[in-house]
């Protein structure tokens, strides 16, 4: 069986874009200043998951890419009571009216934040 193990982002500052992960849950397991290609890496895992996000830093690349190339996405059980915890840490929640934007019923309920590089993060109530 073939498994997914791992997504690799670049990033331009590698302390402030672990911060703003973990609060939104994931956990730094291991960090390394210099990988075999001279990388600094750093890998975080959410609780009960196999999957992790692997952050690289160089100082010699420019993370630039074009809007919404791509995005990760959460599933949290409350999103009401998980995005309020990220907005009280300082993480904007968009679009603006999320909250207003779930009629009752069984429609998804979807919000976004955006990463210091730019990358979107979609947060689903499952």
């Amino acid at each position: 069986m073939i498994k997914f193990l791992h997504t690799r982002i670049r990033v331009s500052d590698l302390d402030e874009t672990i911060k703003f992960y973990e609060t939104l849950g994931f956990k730094l397991t291991r960090r390394t200043d210099k990988s075999p290609a001279g990388n600094q890496l750093a890998f975080l895992e959410l609780d009960g998951n196999d999957h992790f996000l692997e952050l690289c830093y160089s100082p010699d690349f420019s993370v630039d890419f074009p809007e919404d190339l791509m995005h990760t996405a959460v599933g949290v059980e409350d999103i009401m009571a998980y995005c309020d915890e990220v907005e009280k840490a300082g993480i904007e929640i968009w679009p603006e009216d999320w909250r207003e934007a779930f009629p009752s019923g069984d429609k998804i309920k979807m919000a976004f934040v955006t990463d210091p590089d730019g990358y979107e993060v979609e947060i689903l109530e499952r």
